[in-house]
């Protein structure tokens, strides 16, 4: 095999390499000058083939003609322009019209964060390179910040067609094989559906997620957590999207009928350009419980010169038709109750005593319905302690592991071994808290996915969730929520939900629930209060 052709090379008698100017998983660009028509070029050397199978780079070479047939389909100024296509040292190379300036990537990197009024803009931008795209048949599948380029004349251009999409063409891709960078794939790729016009309207709410907020807003520690993120988890919120939040909010939406069409999308992005917030957004955002400060926010970024809204009762929790904001950074304490849940579960069918032995700490049983006090824990009135518990709950210090929790008026404490339970039927509904000072997992995901594995061989699970999150600030947390028909003390169909994460001292914690399916939305209203009021013990 040849050597990589380098700077000062020439292809196919014209085209001579300058130098690098990118470089991605598949290839590298280069800055060129056409010698022929003297000016500068951006030419696309596919460096990936040089090292894998024939067969492979068979594969990738058609991927490359692929990429220059489908630029050369979609006829926009916001696309850029295919010059040519050629072979050289045996692979194939893309001749286009080179960008003088950033990607939005690295634009949005430099800067710390790019404005709302311009991410709408380029959105815009975008949107149209998109529509001319859709409208020849082509999908773009790659949409992210990196493959967005701004000139410094100011216009804005969608690259990269390499895993495009064309009606009519046949696949070249693999089965099972998921290409296009995680994290801005929609969930409807991630889960093997059929990606549509809507997928690639998703990965441009992605992008410009990343674009205002300066983060991914599914980028997780490992491709697989990013995956299970995309599909499983909500964006975390916006707190620097202004008017553009409900449109990047509408376009994230996980079910692909519940997003905007791209002619809506332009128009909400207009008035967001305009700084004015699209009303039209609001369909497309479900309604949900909110807080009274939440309350407070939106009236504050909507209607700024009117009265702030009144503030609802210590144990009211309003409903409204505000956009769906993710939840911050803090998962609902549920995400403990899940891996206590489960851990609880494997304990009654395996027993007790190996499954401690194995896990550290177990779980008989599991429920849902906690959430964090970062997130959306009961509203509290002017001059009330935030941190006093609602009505019909008690603030429980507990007397021997010193950690703190709101428990149900009625509900006492029950030692279990390691673990300790709270419960006001002898073990019918409960809460369960365990914690392991040195944990043998590397983090509570991997640790829920081997009790998982045990509790599936054993019982009918039926897994609801079990994904990484963030919880009270800690990125090693995970959430387990799952169903179960138990045989034993309390038979019956029964739910149960965990959240288990790591305290800044290393050691891991989980809060579970768990209670009848007939009872599941009082008891997962409890554990959402129970979370609200969670505090680990304090440091000596």
């Amino acid at each position: 095999m040849e050597q990589q052709t380098g700077a000062g090379a020439v292809l196919a008698g014209r085209y001579r390499l300058v130098e690098p100017i990118g470089s991605g998983g598949m290839g590298k660009v280069w800055r060129a000058h056409d010698e022929l028509l003297h000016r500068t070029v951006a030419v696309k050397e596919l460096t990936a083939g040089l090292y894998v199978a024939q067969a492979d780079r068979e594969v990738l070479h058609a991927r490359t003609q692929k990429e220059a047939r489908a630029a050369a389909r979609i006829q926009h100024p916001a696309v850029v322009v295919v010059h040519d296509v050629l072979e050289h040292d045996d692979r194939p190379w893309i001749v286009m019209e080179y960008i003088d300036g950033p990607s939005l990537a690295d634009a949005a990197k430099a800067a710390g964060r790019i404005e709302p009024a311009e991410a709408a803009r380029i959105g815009l931008h975008v949107l149209g390179a998109l529509r001319a795209a859709h409208a020849v048949g082509v999908l773009h599948r790659d949409v992210k910040p990196g493959n967005v380029l701004l000139a410094k004349d100011g216009r804005v251009l969608l690259t990269d067609f390499g895993i495009a999409a064309i009606e009519g063409d046949s696949s070249i891709t693999r089965t099972g094989e998921i290409v296009g960078s995680i994290d801005y794939l929609a969930p409807e790729r991630v889960t093997g559906g059929t990606p549509g016009t809507s997928s690639d309207l998703w990965s441009l709410g992605a992008t410009l997620y990343t674009a205002v907020e300066a983060r991914s807003p599914f980028r997780r520690t490992s491709p697989i957590s990013s995956l299970q993120a995309v599909v499983n988890d909500e964006p975390p919120a916006l707190r620097q999207a202004g008017a553009l939040g409900p449109v990047i909010t509408a376009l994230l939406r996980k079910d692909p009928g519940e997003r905007p069409s791209a002619q809506e999308t332009e128009r909400m992005l207009i008035e967001a350009m305009e700084g004015r917030h699209p009303k039209a957004a609001q369909a497309y955002v479900p309604t949900r419980a909110v807080t009274s400060e939440e309350l407070a926010d939106a009236a504050e970024e909507t209607a700024p010169e009117a009265a702030p809204a009144p503030v609802p009762a210590p144990d009211q929790v309003r409903t409204a038709a505000l956009p769906e904001q993710p939840r911050p950074a803090a998962e609902p304490a549920g995400g403990w109750i899940k891996r206590a849940a489960v851990v609880a579960l494997v304990a009654a069918l395996v027993g007790g005593g190996a499954v401690f032995g194995v896990l550290k700490f177990t779980a008989e049983d599991a429920g849902d319905g906690a959430t964090d006090k970062n997130a959306s824990a009961p509203d509290r009135q002017d001059g009330v302690d935030e941190d006093a518990p609602p009505a019909g709950y008690t603030e429980v210090v507990d007397p021997l592991a010193g950690f703190t929790l709101f428990v149900p008026e009625g509900w006492t404490r029950k030692a279990n071994g390691d673990q300790i339970d709270y419960t006001p039927d002898d073990g019918k509904h409960f809460i369960r808290i365990a914690s392991d000072p040195t944990p043998d997992y590397q983090d509570p995901y991997a640790h829920l996915l081997d009790l998982e594995k045990q509790v599936q061989k054993r019982t009918d699970y039926k897994k609801v969730r079990l994904n990484q999150n963030t919880f009270r600030d800690s990125t090693r947390a995970a959430l387990w929520d799952f169903t179960w028909t138990e045989k034993q003390t309390h038979p019956g169909p029964r739910r149960a939900k965990e959240q288990m994460y790591v305290a800044p001292d290393g050691t891991e914690y989980a809060v579970y629930i768990s209670s009848p399916v007939s009872d599941w939305a009082t008891t997962e209203q409890q554990f959402d209060v129970v979370l609200s009021g969670w505090k680990p013990p304090a440091k000596p």
